[in-house]
């Protein structure tokens, strides 16, 4: 009888699981087979006529200094994202955990901006920093001071967007850090206090352990997130000045519509895929084995 059981379950589960994968073959495998297909021709996206260069491609990506550009600022937009979205969603959660009057209130003040489209998100504050009728120049004329180039520069847009994108999606990482901090229980946090503890010992030594689950998921969230980041470059930057703020995403777009690239934006699409994987992948096993079970 407990047999059957097993293999009717085991049955249900396969039932389920065949969707999934047909899902994931037709809009993931076979989209990713036909970039690979394409990095190998020439093409210009439009037209019937395809030709084979093999590697060709590729050679020309890494001699190709607006991909050498291109990566550098998806670093900068994925780590960087990484960083502020991590330590101020930690901070707002271990905030808003506290008991006092509001606090459900301002969770979801922290949590709104992600409910906003990443590329509105990116309008409204193009709004405050332009330079033209910016609300921030704005303000500064009216106290007689001259208004300032807050994108002036491929750095500055850089970090502009940078800004935004963590700000943006801070409320996710509140989110998650907050599940991790009520799922401990407090008998650890009373064990350490009785063994004389302070607050700042308490915390790296029982909450961050506890929290590692929680590390992990946010962190590895958040550099994919950044690493395709597109949206908000396109509302704010347009991947300018001269072409210095764009992420792979964002050149890859160009190349393919714009300069009509078809078959040299497939490799860098290549290229961005196997290294999104080889900087996730290591960081998630890496906190994996750094999980603690209670």
């Amino acid at each position: 009888m407990e047999v059957r059981f097993l293999k009717n379950r085991k049955i249900r589960y396969l039932c389920l699981t065949i969707p999934a994968l047909f899902l994931m073959t037709a809009f993931i495998a076979v989209p990713l087979l036909n970039a690979i297909r394409l990095s190998f021709f020439k093409w210009n996206g439009y037209s019937q006529n395809m030709k084979w260069i093999g590697p060709a491609n590729y050679a020309e990506l890494f001699a190709d200094p607006l991909f050498w550009k291109s990566c550098l600022n998806t670093m900068i937009y994925g780590f960087g994202s990484t960083l502020f979205q991590n330590i101020f969603g930690l901070l707002a959660a271990l905030f808003v955990n506290k008991k006092f009057r509001g606090r459900n209130t301002l969770r979801v003040v922290l949590y709104m901006p992600i409910m906003i489209s990443a590329f509105i998100m990116g309008q409204i504050i193009y709004y405050f920093v332009q330079y033209d009728g910016g609300v921030f120049n704005e303000i500064l004329t009216m106290q007689g001071l001259p208004g300032v180039f807050w994108m002036k520069s491929g750095l500055s847009s850089v970090v502009m967007i940078t800004l935004v994108n963590s700000w943006q999606y801070m409320g996710l990482c509140m989110i998650i850090y907050l599940a991790g901090l009520q799922s401990i229980p407090m008998m650890y946090k009373e064990a350490a206090r009785l063994d004389g503890a302070n607050r700042i010992k308490e915390f790296l030594n029982v909450t961050v352990p506890l929290l590692i689950p929680s590390i992990t998921t946010a962190v590895v969230t958040n550099l994919i997130g950044g690493f395709k980041l597109y949206d908000v470059i396109a509302a704010m930057s347009g991947g300018g000045p001269n072409r210095k703020s764009m992420s792979l995403s964002y050149l890859i777009q160009v190349l393919y519509f714009n300069d009509e690239k078809a078959g040299y934006a497939s490799a860098i699409g290549i290229v961005t895929f196997i290294m999104i994987i080889l900087i996730t992948w290591p960081i998630n096993s890496w906190l994996r084995k750094r999980e603690v079970e209670y």
